[in-house]
């Protein structure tokens, strides 16, 4: 569906609602937007963004209100007459096929795969020189960087004819460059005609890139702003409905002792590649040492290095001093090292899914209770107390965890870990998942044992942020140590760089 003429709204939303059980996820949601334009969307972790945005790609269906797309009104009831009228949407996890390239993944599921490869390369080409997109048709998905797979699901939504594209969460785990050139390609296709919504947690890049900013809370549009007229704090307080202090404290260090050394780690992958070469670094007490890097440069293989679930090819992981390689987590734990560990995958190796806070708050001090019966008291007392301080929603301490928000789920592990005291604590991607608000609450968290002398080493995705909450930075590529650098003294710039693969000169990682 085409657009007929410039004052035609691109998508009309009137009075769109949506409800699961009796949960509303939409509420009476009235919001347009014009082609040649650029709308951000934001809202806190449950504000009903990706039920609305779904709705649009046809994954849901409104319980009532109505859509226009192009001045007539639509029925949506499947992701495919989501793209015959126009519109697609580009998934936070892409959804392509690995082991094919670029142009079969392109035209997967459309008539013209039985095109010629020649035509096929043609029809490619025209639309990346109007959009500005760069693409190599013949290249393996499988050998992609996760920008290039992003330009790819792109290319897929344009080459089914798409004039409105939304977009969830894009940036994630882009470098600062990679952003810059997604950026460009919106501008571009905005100079052209397309709509774009565009779904992210990261207000900076809504000022960036935005024309208008649609605010949701609780399934309910609050309020629609020119993004020209606003700014950060105005954002933040829509969205959570008063004001949020944005700045994040860096204590000074006050020890010098290093707590943890790591020497020559070098880890190997199932099928015998190296997911870590020959990594260096020192952690001292009271410091919060952060890691940046592209998704799967071995940030998950570094954390179970230390936390002992994973072998090692060779190194050595120094706790004051004593090789805790070839322990397991067990006997780590019984020597007396407080290592608390937040994973990645929070719950497939973080928390039991079908227990509640209170058995998953006991999984690492069962073992400490003498005879048959555990006591569940101080458990229950500490779930409570965690429900509370870290404004966890859940409609009890013994409801199964995987009936919780993932927000929810990321605030009970990192609750657990602090709780034990620790004297490492390992944090893979604490705020991954919550709204901005709780990851405010997180960072004071992280601040209060950095105070108590914890040191910290923090894997994360927002440059930003590590830049505002780290000491010194670690950067990763591929398994690579590309720099240690001071945060206070680094830039953006610099750090995508060698997140890309670039090393710096001059830099003393192990100060």
């Amino acid at each position: 569906m085409s657009k007929s003429n410039e004052t035609t709204y691109a998508i009309e939303l009137k009075g769109i609602s949506k409800t699961f059980g009796s949960i509303v996820a939409n509420d009476n949601i009235n919001l347009t937007i014009k082609y040649g334009e650029i709308l951000a969307l934001l809202g806190e972790n449950g504000s009903g963004k990706t039920t609305l945005m779904n709705m649009l790609s046809g994954i849901y269906y409104p319980d009532a209100g109505t859509i226009s797309v192009a001045g007539k009104e639509v029925t949506i009831s499947s992701p495919t007459e989501s793209i015959d009228f126009g519109i697609g949407m580009i998934h936070q996890h892409f959804k392509l096929v690995e082991v094919l390239n670029a142009m079969d993944n392109i035209v997967l599921g459309t008539k013209e795969k039985y095109l010629k490869p020649k035509a096929l390369k043609e029809k490619i080409s025209n639309i990346s020189n109007k959009f500005g997109l760069e693409i190599e048709p013949e290249k393996k998905i499988y050998n992609m960087y996760v920008s290039e797979k992003q330009t790819v699901e792109i290319m897929k939504v344009l080459y089914r004819g798409a004039e409105i594209l939304i977009l969830d969460e894009p940036t994630a785990v882009l470098t600062p460059q990679e952003i810059e050139k997604l950026f460009a390609i919106l501008r571009k296709m905005k100079e052209q005609g397309s709509a774009i919504i565009i779904i992210t947690h990261k207000l900076h890049e809504v000022l960036a890139i935005s024309d208008r900013v649609a605010i949701l809370r609780k399934g309910t549009l609050i309020d629609t702003v020119k993004t020209e007229e606003t700014n950060e704090n105005q954002l933040t307080e829509l969205m959570v409905g008063r004001p949020v202090s944005l700045k994040i404290d860096r204590p000074e260090i006050k020890e010098k002792h290093t707590i943890l050394k790591v020497i020559d780690l070098s880890v190997a992958n199932e099928d015998g590649t190296e997911a870590l070469k020959n990594i260096n670094f020192n952690l001292k007490r009271g410091e919060i040492l952060g890691v940046a890097g592209i998704a799967g440069s071995g940030q998950k293989e570094l954390c179970e290095s230390i936390a002992g679930l994973t072998k090692i090819r060779k190194g050595a992981v120094l706790f004051n001093k004593e090789n805790i390689i070839g322990k397991t987590p067990d006997e780590i734990i019984n020597l007396g090292i407080s290592m608390s560990f937040v994973p990645e995958d929070r719950l497939g190796m973080g928390l039991v899914a079908s227990m509640g806070m209170i058995e998953n708050m006991m999984l690492k001090s069962y073992k400490k209770n003498d005879g048959f019966f555990i006591d569940k008291k101080p458990a229950r007392e500490l779930s409570e107390q965690l429900v509370k301080k870290l404004g966890i929603v859940t409609p009890g301490v013994d409801t199964p965890v995987r009936m919780m928000s993932g927000g929810n789920v990321q605030k009970v592990l990192l609750g657990r870990e602090i709780e034990s005291n620790p004297n490492v604590l390992i944090t893979a991607y604490p705020v991954r998942g919550l709204d901005i608000n709780s990851s405010y609450v997180i960072y004071d968290l992280l601040n209060e044992q950095k105070k108590k002398g914890v040191a910290i080493l923090f894997i994360g995705e927002d440059l930003d942020v590590l830049m505002e909450l780290s000491d010194r930075i670690m950067v990763l590529c591929h398994g690579e140590l590309k720099g240690i650098v001071d945060a206070k003294q680094t830039t953006k710039e610099e750090i995508g760089l060698m997140m890309t693969g670039r090393s710096l000169e001059g830099m003393d990682q192990d100060e």
